[in-house]
Formats: structure tokens, sequence, C-alpha cells
């Protein structure tokens, strides 16, 4: 009851400063190409702060999507050291990359709107 009224809490706060720390870290400190551009869409730290699930999508499409996780899980190491340096907790995280595919869900839904439209203003009226 006590972090009702607070806003976010430390849970939150840890997640949401590690998110901006691991795309400040991926995007200036990562070297690997098969990773490219990514998006940290959300980080979800588990209660003890051992494990953080790091949610990201791409536009590398679904054919590349296998090399980007790889490339993810093969750095984690490094990101979680780099982690370490940057961010004040008592255990820093073990990182488990995950993708989100909530951005082409949506994409391919309002393609699917804009066709069912299209093919409805082309409908004769009775």
């Amino acid at each position: 009851m006590a972090n009702s009224n607070r806003g976010f809490s430390r849970k939150d706060r840890v997640s949401e400063q590690i998110k901006r720390e691991l795309a400040d870290l991926i995007r200036t400190e990562l070297k690997d190409p098969r990773v490219g551009m990514i998006s940290l869409t959300d980080v979800e730290v588990t209660p003890d702060y051992a494990h953080a699930k790091v949610f990201f999508s791409t536009l590398a499409g679904g054919e590349n999507l296998q090399a980007v996780q790889t490339g993810l899980q093969k750095a984690s190491g490094f990101l979680r050291r780099e982690l370490g340096k940057r961010i004040r907790i008592h255990t820093t995280p073990q990182l488990h990359f995950v993708y989100d595919q909530s951005l082409e869900r949506g994409a391919d839904l309002s393609k699917l709107i804009d066709e069912a439209s299209a093919i409805s203003d082309h409908t004769p009226e009775d």
C-alpha cells in the first residue's frame, strides 16, 4: 500500500533505467553487425533483480530476426557488465532478449483495416 500513492515503484524505475542505459549501450558501444538498428520497447525485472526480460523490435524482417536475436544474446555478457558500471543496484540482472511483435502486429492490423475500408468504399449502395 505504501507504493500505491507514490507513482512508480522502485522496480519500475530500475526497469526504465535499464532500458535507457541498454539502448545507449547498444547504440554507441555494441559493434555486432547482426544487431543493427533495434528499439527497446520494454524491460521487465524479476522481484529479486536477478533477471531482466528485454523486449525489442526491429525493422530487419523475419529472415534476419534470428541473427539479431543471436547477436543480442552473444553480447548479453558485455552489455550486463557495462550496465553494472552505469547503474547502482545490488545485483545486475542477467539479460534475456525477447522479440516484441506488437509493432509488427499493429502494422498488419492497420493494413487490414485500410484494405477493408477501401473495399467498403467501392461497394455500390442500394
